[in-house]
């Protein structure tokens, strides 16, 4: 009789954990839905502003580098305008995408911790913005001069138009990508992997690695441009110890 009631209980325990297991996997399709209706109304919006995102945002930096650009392939710029649209609508929807992310994660905070989560969404999609915003005024241009001045004088330097924009949103999406170290700190700091004594150890090895990537990304040896590149990425690893100071203490005090 004890047996059965034993074997009876761990059925019951085997059934709450499989249902609590099907409960996340419903809450992470209804997300994946919600991202998925954000970045198609992005898209929409994006298509209907088409025609001025490409001309007076994404072709601005070519007309300053005074790059020539040409299309290679039949219906290249229908399938670009397609393209262009999509990645628009996906920075268009970023908010959406980190609020929907962060609610997927909101069970394994604390209770006082989750009302934290709008302003988290907040700060994530400013460190976004500012990265696709110092790509765009101070990597660009250093970029396409490169490009563009590069070479000798008898070899004419034409740009297919698909390639230019595939640098322009390859280095516009990757510079966002590194502007989010704070909220990685802040990720990795809550679940215990990274700390402020372990990052203030590396920070001189961190430093030197920031100014080699810097220089690798840099075209041209200026050490101006260089400078400009480094500075910020030094200003992030700096907050991202403070971030990460900050959420230790609220774990020490847990």
């Amino acid at each position: 009789m004890r047996s059965e009631e034993i074997n009876t209980d761990e059925e019951k325990e085997s059934s709450e954990i499989e249902m609590t297991f099907l409960e996340h996997l419903e809450e992470l399709r209804w997300r994946i839905v919600k991202t998925l209706i954000g970045v198609a109304i992005g898209t929409i919006i994006a298509w209907i502003f088409i025609d001025f995102l490409v001309e007076n945002i994404l072709l601005l930096p070519a007309r300053s580098a005074q790059l020539n650009l040409q299309n290679l392939r039949p219906f290249g710029q229908l399938f670009l305008y397609l393209q262009i649209a999509f990645i628009a609508g996906f920075v268009i929807s970023i908010p959406n995408f980190f609020l929907q992310a962060w609610k997927f994660l909101s069970p394994a905070l604390k209770q006082n911790e989750k009302k934290y989560i709008k302003w988290i969404v907040l700060f994530s999609t400013v460190c976004f913005a500012a990265g696709i915003t110092f790509a765009y005024y101070v990597m660009l241009p250093l970029t396409l001069k490169f490009a563009a001045q590069f070479g000798t004088e008898i070899i004419e330097n034409n740009f297919a138009i698909d390639e230019y924009f595939s640098i322009i949103i390859s280095v516009m999406l990757g510079a966002a990508l590194v502007f989010e170290l704070p909220m990685m700190s802040f990720f990795l700091s809550k679940i215990g992997i990274l700390n402020p004594g372990i990052m203030r150890k590396f920070r001189r090895h961190s430093i030197i690695t920031i100014l080699i990537l810097a220089a690798i990304l840099t075209p041209g040896t200026d050490p101006v441009a260089q400078v400009l590149l480094a500075i910020p990425l030094v200003l992030l690893y700096e907050i991202s110890i403070f971030v990460s100071k900050i959420f230790s203490k609220k774990v020490e005090e847990f």
